[in-house]
């Protein structure tokens, strides 16, 4: 078998991104056992009750949900077992320095993702949104579709 190349998406966490607003992206690595990346590959995965947080000075990533791998025997690995986070030492630093302020930010995982035949996990930074904040932004998605099919109309001779 060749190398793999490309890009190729595991899962993604789409509540993420409706109910924070993500002010900075990371992409990170993930340790992982044989089974897991086995189960991966079939794509069973799930973010939606994952976070990052910091341990010991290193990122680890909870609740993220890998599918036991069927043809395993006794060497499979737990599901919701705790993760750590492959980053360089100077993004964890800025990391933990901007988590730390104490302004409301927490780190959330974006999507998981094959590249390159390694597993990676995008991380945001991200501020959490008021319902109020969901409304304005629906409010706001709307208003560009409406602009955008007027738009179309014009451009067409229709109005």
């Amino acid at each position: 078998m060749g190398k793999e190349t490309g890009t190729k998406l595991i899962a993604s966490n789409k509540k993420a991104r409706h109910d924070y607003a993500i002010l900075k992206t990371y992409e990170a690595g993930l340790v992982l056992a044989g089974t897991e990346v086995k189960s991966l590959r079939l794509g069973r995965a799930s973010l939606v009750d994952a976070f990052a947080q910091e341990h010991e000075g290193e990122i680890m990533l909870y609740g993220l949900h890998i599918a036991e791998y069927g043809f395993g025997s006794w060497t499979n690995h737990a599901p919701r077992r705790t993760r750590k986070l492959l980053l360089h030492k100077v993004e964890i630093i800025k990391i933990l320095n901007t988590l730390r302020d104490g302004s409301g930010l927490t780190l959330v995982p974006l999507s998981m993702y094959f590249k390159d035949g390694w597993v990676k996990v995008e991380l945001g930074i991200a501020r959490g949104l008021k319902s109020w904040d969901k409304r304005q932004v629906l409010a706001e998605r709307d208003a560009k579709k409406e602009i955008a099919k007027e738009m179309g109309r014009r451009l067409k001779g229709r109005r």
